[in-house]
């Protein structure tokens, strides 16, 4: 039997315990990346589960524009998971990809999870490989990826994300 969204849900809790008084910003970023970083044993099976989700269709199954970027809210959030959610969305580039503005109100924790060699995210500090990204609160951007596909697995502080944005520099 696979995994299920409710594997990754349970493995995110200890994680989600650790960073919980713990503001989105690149002092986190940096901590995340040192700390919980590709080959560690919380990277790995986050980015094993949500990888495994995407490929079984439980993870970033709801096209937003076609089959190369889907999302997929994995959990809403509750005190079980200290009012974070947890969401899931798959981009893939043809060369670069560019996805929905958006803001994160109370900031957002980030997994990057490239399923190709070179693939990356592009997030409000550049570009993006293996590892985490933490944009601070109020922070806002089009999410993009190029050099191939990409899995982002995303924890919200309440949940919360703005796509009611104007682009900056739009009118």
């Amino acid at each position: 039997m696979g995994a299920t969204a409710e594997d990754l849900v349970e493995r995110s809790i200890p994680f989600l315990d650790e960073i919980k008084n713990r503001t989105a910003g690149e002092e986190l970023e940096t901590w995340l990346n040192a700390t919980h970083g590709p080959g560690t044993p919380l990277w790995d099976d986050l980015a094993g589960l949500v990888t495994d989700g995407v490929a079984a269709g439980w993870a970033a199954n709801i096209e937003v524009d076609g089959r190369g970027y889907r999302r997929s809210r994995i959990a809403e959030p509750s005190e079980r998971l200290h009012y974070f959610s947890i969401t899931a969305v798959y981009m893939d580039s043809v060369p670069v990809y560019r996805g929905q503005y958006h803001q994160h109100p109370y900031g957002e924790i980030n997994m990057v999870v490239p399923l190709n060699d070179g693939a990356l995210l592009r997030g409000p500090r550049g570009w993006q490989g293996a590892g985490w990204t933490a944009p601070e609160p109020e922070s806002h951007h089009y999410p993009e990826a190029k050099g191939g596909a990409v899995i982002a697995l995303f924890f919200l502080p309440a949940g919360r994300i703005s796509y009611d944005i104007t682009p900056a520099g739009a009118r």
